[in-house]
């Protein structure tokens, strides 16, 4: 028996491979199939299922292409109903794959066909359970995210603490608990960084398994202080629920080369300019108008949170060699209309002379100093998480979470000088990039964030500026 955790850290997501005696299964699979096609191959085994623990609302899975490319049958809960052909599993209802046994256990509550899967050793005895986003390390998945649910997330929370309670907390100490997301997710709230443990650890460390917890106070904890989804969610969830173009089509549109002519032309039809080089590229020299999302950053995620139209055809920038990871990534978040990149990049765009724009930047020490010596103190802009400004933040900062930026556009200054930081100068970038397409045009970065700014003498506090917009 063999199983293999295959994680994404741009999207914080697990998919897992499950092989015995030839057979294989997969759980959860990304949109890209050649990654999963070349390890059947290497192995040398035949896909039998393709397992989906729920319809995901963070990523587009890779089932129908991975279904179409294998033969191998698609297998999600109940109450599942997509629009395409399934098996529906009952709850305990058996798969065998080569010598071990996979078990679907009806875990509703995340969303309401929330399915846990359980593996069964050759001796048919309990070896690992596959959560999906039932049961995080550390926490559990958000009650607030099921499609066009009857229920209300309150309803969702009480049955997610029945799930766990009559499904995952009877079962052995010493199975391996298996999550589809670790920290960076936000299908949860506190999201472990491991990404394997064991139940028994779990149920000494996560709240959510507390035998003394009751069902009241757990609905509290899990509802209370959920932050809205990124927008992109529902988009990501009824495409999985409802189909999607195969990847290869979606892959063979995006990966495309224009020229500086042709590449105007498709932002004259209404395309969205991407960067996806590094910051200080960007910084340094980028096409007027364009927004910035680092490929080394979070990608997928800032993406789905920033770009709000999903249909809206993208061109883009990337990194040499790493066109082709952009359209992938894209797609793996429901963008599937990039329409190609620049050849030759920001060079090319130079040499034929169009106008370009930069970004001032500054560094913590130069920061310090001016701060210091300036009688009106400087506006400063933090764009991190609520719990991040909330944890330490420079005094007097006003807090503009990168998050909702979409939703205060226009809510700062125009003519004042405004010092923009994140925690590392990655956020930072992106956030004066979308002020920059919203007519801001003193900005400045501070390079390397509050990071770099907790080294200097400058006022920190640990309060909740009054000044907030989330």
């Amino acid at each position: 028996m063999k199983v293999q955790q295959l994680y994404t850290g741009c999207l914080a997501e697990a998919a897992y491979y499950i092989e015995s005696d030839g057979v294989a299964a997969i759980i959860d699979p990304l949109r890209e199939t050649q990654p999963y096609l070349d390890l059947l191959n290497q192995n040398h085994s035949k896909l039998e299922y393709i397992f989906e623990t729920h319809f995901h609302a963070d990523f587009v899975s890779g089932h129908l292409d991975l279904s179409a490319k294998t033969g191998a049958a698609i297998v999600y809960g109940p109450k599942a109903n997509p629009d395409y052909d399934i098996i529906v599993a009952h709850d305990h209802q058996d798969f065998k794959i080569g010598k071990v046994t996979l078990r679907a256990l009806h875990t509703p509550g995340h969303t309401p066909e929330s399915t846990t899967y359980l593996l069964l050793d050759e001796a048919g005895e309990p070896h690992s359970i596959f959560t999906g986003d039932t049961l995080f390390l550390g926490d559990v998945g958000r009650p607030d995210l099921a499609i066009k649910s009857e229920v209300t997330q309150e309803d969702l929370a009480g049955m997610l603490f029945e799930s766990l309670r009559s499904q995952i907390m009877p079962l052995p100490d010493h199975i391996t608990v298996y999550p589809g997301h670790g920290a960076g997710s936000s299908c949860g709230k506190n999201l472990s960084k491991d990404t394997v443990d064991t139940l028994g650890n779990q149920k000494k460390t996560n709240y959510a398994l507390n035998p003394d917890l009751s069902k009241e106070d757990f609905i509290k904890e899990v509802t209370e202080g959920i932050m809205p989804p990124p927008q992109y969610f529902p988009a990501n969830a009824m495409m999985n629920k409802g189909g999607y173009d195969s990847f290869d089509k979606v892959l063979q549109r995006g990966f495309k080369s224009l020229d500086v002519d042709s590449f105007t032309q498709e932002v004259k039809k209404g395309a969205l300019v991407l960067d996806t080089r590094p910051a200080a590229e960007f910084t340094k020299s980028h096409i007027p108008g364009s927004l910035f999302i680092g490929i080394d950053g979070n990608f997928a995620m800032w993406v789905g949170a920033l770009i709000t139209d999903l249909k809206r055809p993208i061109v883009f920038l990337a990194p040499e060699g790493r066109e082709e990871e952009v359209v992938t990534r894209l797609a793996r978040v429901g963008y599937d209309h990039a329409a190609g990149y620049l050849k030759g990049g920001i060079e090319s765009w130079l040499k034929a002379e169009r106008d370009i724009s930069s970004i001032k930047n500054i560094s913590p020490e130069d920061f310090e100093t001016l701060y210091n010596q300036a009688e009106d103190k400087p506006s400063i802009v933090d764009v991190r998480k609520h719990g991040e400004f909330t944890a330490q933040h420079l005094e007097n900062a006003l807090f503009y979470p990168l998050d909702y930026i979409a939703d205060h556009l226009g809510e700062l200054e125009e003519d004042t000088q405004h010092y923009v930081h994140c925690a590392g100068g990655y956020r930072s970038v992106i956030a004066i990039s979308i002020l920059m397409q919203s007519g801001y045009t003193d900005l400045v970065n501070i390079q390397k964030g509050f990071g770099g700014l907790k080294k200097t003498q400058l006022p920190i506090t640990e309060y909740v500026c009054p000044t907030t917009l989330a």
